[in-house]
């Protein structure tokens, strides 16, 4: 047990990380509850409409998060090594992709809105008018497509500084966004202080604005602290990538990039074939993800402080701590877990009675959220267990752990059962979610055999 379980110091080390991006990811989920529940109140086809149109924009975010994951496997272990060259230009990729890949989410969403969106559109027993649905999808959509470049620049910035374990600034600058994002929800949506009523339209205006102000926080707290950012001294001087950087970060990254935009697919099409069983499904999938995205942060958090001192450890040679390191930041993951989940679960038939819809969405919602607490403790194993084999540039084995997982196991067992008349949505939800039962013991085989343990700056 004594391998499990590390000294005060250890722990010291992994809160000063966990902490501060347990709080910004809290305040974020926080302000997006309060943001949900205020769009719930206006209606079930304007909440539905929206929970469609942020699943499409977290296939996006994904894709994004994949492209600044497979420059920081490399941003990382160059801070380990003391190489501020290298994490410049590692940094420099980022921005030039994420800015490529903004664009090309852009022109996708904007030119198949209708397609994309009717996609999750189907009758159900509440009879939610599905064009309503669709109207109200849309108008969020357009206006929301205009925060799409500064996010990708601000997960770039922020997660330069996170390979340094910076994390307070990233922390305090999503702070301040989702401060701004909750008052002018308020404001817009139900036209406050002199303001129209907007709806949804004022729930998109609101993200839109907030996405700017985190992203002007950052970049000029990095550029006017360029001494202890080193990484950003001259960034954009040029825009030059050595050849050879590029390469390793597109052959040890691309598995990651794409891992990430397959497996946010993945969750999409799972989504798709929940909707099948009526509008009300998706509503109470909405209710539910919203709640758990508050308690899934601990874990979510934890996983990026294994991300940081493994990487650190791996890029510094230090295999034997990194091993150690790894093992007891699971098993701090998976026991905090454990006693979260039964917080949730407590909360699980209360939390939906807030929200302004039909029992039959509410019964839902409250299922959802007891069965992601049942799960829970597995997320948080398999999470870690990912940031592990990635921080090894284990990308093609995190590839097949993740998003080959998803689109082998996951897809087909909701895409059956969503069909199969006899099993109620809440039966089919759970055996879906069970499924990851065959992940901890595949990512357990993985970790057990060291395969990640590996130095990938050096040759």
């Amino acid at each position: 047990m004594k391998r499990y379980i590390g000294d005060k110091d250890f722990y010291k080390m992994i809160l000063l990380l966990a902490v501060p991006i347990i709080i910004q990811s809290g305040i974020t989920n926080f302000v997006n509850l309060l943001d949900n529940i205020m769009v719930g109140q206006v209606g079930t086809e304007q909440m539905s409409g929206v929970a469609i149109v942020n699943q499409l924009i977290f296939v996006y975010n994904l894709c994004i998060f994949g492209i600044v994951s497979g420059a920081s496997i490399f941003g990382t272990q160059f801070y380990g090594n003391g190489d501020y060259e290298g994490m410049r230009n590692a940094f420099r990729f980022k921005i030039i992709f994420c800015i490529l890949v903004s664009f090309i989410g852009i022109f996708i969403l904007y030119s198949f809105q209708t397609e994309l969106i009717s996609l999750y559109l189907h009758e159900g027993k509440d009879g939610g008018s599905i064009k309503n649905t669709l109207d109200f999808g849309k108008q969020y959509l357009i206006i929301i497509l205009a925060g799409l470049v500064p996010f990708a620049i601000s997960q770039a910035y922020a997660s330069s500084l996170r390979e340094m374990g910076k994390t307070i600034i990233p922390m305090a600058a999503s702070s301040a966004a989702v401060v701004v994002n909750g008052g002018l929800n308020y404001i817009l949506i139900f036209g406050k202080i002199g303001a129209p009523v907007l709806g949804v339209q004022g729930a998109a205006i609101a993200t839109v604005i907030a996405k700017y102000v985190e992203c002007g926080i950052i970049a000029f707290w990095v550029h006017t602290h360029a001494g202890e950012n080193l990484f950003a001294k001259g960034a954009y001087k040029n825009l030059f990538i050595p050849v050879r950087l590029m390469k390793q970060i597109i052959q040890t990254g691309a598995p990651l990039m794409i891992n990430e935009a397959l497996w946010a697919g993945g969750m999409a099409f799972i989504m798709q074939c929940y909707s099948v069983r009526g509008l009300e499904v998706i509503a109470g999938l909405n209710i539910s993800s919203t709640v758990s995205n508050i308690f899934n942060i601990v874990y979510m958090s934890l996983g990026s402080s294994v991300a940081v001192v493994v990487g650190q450890l791996l890029g510094a040679g230090k295999m034997t701590e990194a091993k150690d390191s790894a093992g007891k930041l699971i098993f701090f993951s998976v026991a905090s877990c454990l006693v979260i989940g039964v917080v949730m679960a407590v909360i699980a038939p209360l939390f939906p009675s807030i929200y302004n819809t039909s029992q039959e969405v509410k019964d839902l919602a409250s299922g959802f959220i007891l069965i992601s607490a049942v799960c829970m403790p597995l997320n948080a194993f398999t999470h870690a267990s990912y940031f592990i084999l990635r921080s090894g540039g284990k990308t093609v084995i995190t590839f097949l752990f993740d998003s080959v997982f998803v689109w082998v196991i996951s897809i087909p067992a909701a895409y059956f059962l969503s069909r199969a008349a006899g099993i109620t949505t809440i039966k089919v939800y759970f055996i879906c979610q069970s499924a990851e039962l065959i992940k901890c013991a595949i990512g357990y085989m993985l970790l057990k055999k060291g395969v990640w343990l590996k130095n990938i700056i050096t040759k």
